[in-house]
């Protein structure tokens, strides 16, 4: 296909602003393209390489810039571009507004419309851009501006523009990844279905057009995962734990590590690392970066557990000296690091804790239910040691890498499980439906991060408790309460979201307002104001109020508020209401 073919077609799909006609286009734009249809997939996408492929141009607009000067002659300079950017507001238009093709004794080959009559393919434009992103090292600029420059130098109007474009990421012509796959459906006459489960085992929409096109649903149908080739990562949305149990009865409960999300590829009969040569192991981030050579602390981990094929997902952590979780921005240090990786693991060190397996010694796993696929995360990560009975017998909380699953439909066992989680510094809990299949790239309801605060009230403290261990000294559960007149009324307390630190300090803020101790209950004048997230707000003989807080979360102190100040007991009814 002519890359003028091309652009005359993205032309008209800009100009679209109905969806249903933008499939249609790309529909006919696939059924046009003839050999060179996995590389139109991609580029109508705005992408160059495929969608697991973490190989970039790496070219940054300046350089894009310099070659749209050089190109459009002597007296036209990258400032120039750059200017003309600033009033015209899109490259692509920059682009298209000058003239190519008199460069370099070329001139006298220009055809009507400012092309050199050397015709673009659309096959030429993607293998120059691939020897571009693969130029390197010394000189790498220049190179990568003159096969740039090359490529504007045969081009027209139109087609620059959508080169300018597509260098820079910026096609944006409304056609998404949605819109791709039931152009391909359409185009080719396959169920949606059939190249959504294609798409998903493959993260490749160029090949998975050429087999629909090729080989219909057979052929897609026979598309698997492969070790080494990533996929996109499930995704969860918020929710609470009243809606979860409501919708599914039961949930699973995991829980929420303040990491960075990976996923784990190891062959040990090895696979390509991207460049041509072998590795038994591949980690890559949520965004399908290869990020293997910055986290050596999982490839060794692999090495030592894994003995057969792989696809692991999972979280890498920040741990400190103790193996105690670390914040976030830890594994920020060491999760992109390119240079010096001994020396950072020296100073970060990293773990993996894996929570789902999408295919284990030759098996895909995605359509099957979440505890199964957990279940045979749990076989894989056992101690190889550890064979038969004895590796059935290896306690879930032993084995290494493993993130811990419980399945309850007890809204308190869910509560404490999420306690536990804070208290070992961690960020909560995930809920997700035990029945749930792995779907790459979905945000979807069968994945929760608990949310814990749909609504907040501020109550007063009029009571605590001493805790317990190494907290034997701070005050850890809070008791918490309403106005009700001149009077205050429990609703509940509140233990849930505190850190020590936390701790520590909420204790010297309230131990002198402390008028009466029995044992570890103290009571507190009402002196000091909570901000409490909670779910819902049930009917309860429990507390004096008549109402409990369910799921109550500590937030902060109100500092501006006074006891009177807190929220009364009229407006804890109509919200109950």
């Amino acid at each position: 296909m002519e890359f003028a073919t091309f652009a005359d077609r993205a032309g008209t799909i800009d100009a679209e602003p109905a969806d249903l006609e933008i499939v249609a286009h790309v529909r006919d734009l696939l059924a046009a393209a003839d050999d060179e249809i996995e590389v139109v997939a991609r580029f109508v996408q705005g992408r160059v390489f495929p969608a697991w492929d973490s190989t970039t141009l790496d070219i940054g607009p300046s350089a894009c810039y310099e070659a749209i000067a050089r190109a459009a002659g002597q007296n036209v300079s990258s400032d120039d571009v750059e200017d003309r950017l600033a009033d015209v507001g899109e490259i692509g238009d920059v682009a298209a507004s000058y003239e190519f093709g008199g460069q370099q004794g070329l001139g006298a080959f220009t055809d009507g419309d400012g092309g050199t009559g050397d015709d673009l393919t659309v096959r030429e434009v993607a293998d120059t851009l691939t020897e571009l992103a693969a130029a390197e090292g010394s000189g790498s600029h220049d190179r990568k501006v003159d096969l740039l420059f090359g490529l504007f130098n045969r081009a027209s109007s139109e087609e620059a523009r959508y080169l300018a474009r597509l260098v820079l990421s910026e096609m944006r012509i409304g056609v998404g990844e949605g819109t791709v796959r039931d152009a391909i459906a359409a185009a080719f006459e396959v169920p949606e279905d059939r190249v959504e489960r294609a798409l998903q085992v493959s993260n490749d929409y160029g090949r998975v057009a050429r087999i629909a096109r090729d080989e219909g649903v057979v052929g897609l149908d026979t598309m698997d995962l492969a070790v080494g080739r990533p996929v996109q990562a499930m995704l969860a949305q918020a929710g609470t734990v009243t809606d979860a149990l409501e919708e599914w009865g039961t949930a699973a409960v995991e829980w929420k590590y303040d990491g960075a999300r990976i996923q784990l590829h190891h062959d040990p009969a090895g696979m390509d690392d991207g460049d041509g040569s072998t590795v038994e192991t591949r980690v890559f981030s949520r965004n399908m970066e290869d990020v293997t050579d910055a986290l050596p602390e999982v490839v060794e981990f692999a090495a030592e557990t894994l003995e057969a094929p792989a696809i692991l997902d999972g979280e890498v952590v920040a741990v400190d000296d103790d193996g105690s979780p670390l914040p976030f921005q830890e594994v920020l240090k060491r999760f992109r690091r390119k240079h010096d990786v001994a020396k950072a693991r020296e100073n970060v060190s990293v773990r993996p804790v894996f929570f789902d397996c999408l295919h284990a010694d030759g098996e895909d796993l995605l359509a099957d239910p979440l505890t199964t696929r957990h279940d045979r995360l749990r076989s894989v990560l056992v101690d190889s040691g550890a064979d038969g009975d004895a590796g059935d017998a290896v306690a879930d909380e032993d084995i290494e890498g493993l993130s811990l699953l419980w399945t309850t439909d007890d809204p308190d066992e869910i509560e404490s499980i999420d306690a536990d989680a804070l208290e070992a510094g961690h960020e909560g809990i995930m809920l997700k439906d035990p029945e749930s299949t792995y779907s790459p790239g979905r945000r979807g309801k069968h994945w929760r991060k608990r949310k814990p605060d749909v609504e907040t009230i501020d109550c007063v403290v009029t009571g605590a408790e001493w805790g317990e261990g190494r907290r034997a000294t701070f005050l850890g559960t809070f008791e918490l309460a309403v106005r009700a007149g001149d009077e205050f009324e429990t609703v509940g307390k509140v233990a849930t979201g505190i850190t020590d630190e936390k701790l520590e300090e909420l204790t010297d803020l309230l131990e002198p307002h402390i008028v009466a101790e029995a044992g570890q209950e103290v009571d507190l004048e009402p002196a000091v104001v909570f901000e409490v997230g909670y779910e819902e707000i049930q009917s309860s003989p429990t507390y004096s109020s008549g109402y409990a807080l369910r799921f109550p979360r500590f937030l902060g102190v109100r500092y501006d508020k006074d006891p009177e100040g807190a929220d009364s007991l009229e407006r804890l009814q109509r919200l109950q209401a």
